[in-house]
């Protein structure tokens, strides 16, 4: 699977550690910056992630920050992304089966990075249901183009 990673200064040792781990793990990896730990402006990474996810060049993405809330803000503006902030497998798990969350948010500093490696394990291995779930993914997909919202 190919996966865009993105971080700002605050989870670019999470980020390349996953892209590590991913790339073990048989996945094709983009990595969309940041590189260092100098003060970035997280957006800009959440936005080159979510877009290539959007634009389908990558099938998933994996943002990192602080706490997973900033990246997850600034990734659900792009239209076509479902970004989930999870902080447990359970919510991993369902982001993925119930709303086919697109594009997962992690939090750096209040995670530890072994349970970073399993959120990203989850998201990446759990298939959405379907069914019930696809009538709710396609009206909140709807909101997107619609003028009431």
């Amino acid at each position: 699977m190919k996966i865009a990673l993105g971080a700002d200064h605050a989870g670019v040792e999470a980020k390349d550690r996953l892209a590590s781990r991913l790339a073990e793990a048989g996945h094709e990896v983009e990595d969309c910056g940041t590189h260092g730990g100098e003060s970035v402006d997280y957006p800009d990474y959440a936005l080159a992630v979510a877009r290539r996810v959007a634009a389908g060049t990558a099938e998933r993405g994996i943002l990192v920050c602080g706490t997973g809330i900033g990246m997850c803000i600034a990734a659900n503006k792009v239209p076509g992304v479902r970004a989930a902030k999870c902080n447990d497998p359970a919510e991993a798990e369902l982001c993925r089966q119930h709303n086919d969350a697109n594009v997962l948010c992690l939090g750096a500093r209040v995670l530890d990075p072994t349970v970073l490696d399993e959120l990203a394990r989850t998201f990446l291995e759990t298939p959405f249901e379907g069914g019930r779930h696809e009538r709710r993914v396609a009206k909140m997909m709807d909101a997107e183009t619609s003028r009431s919202g």
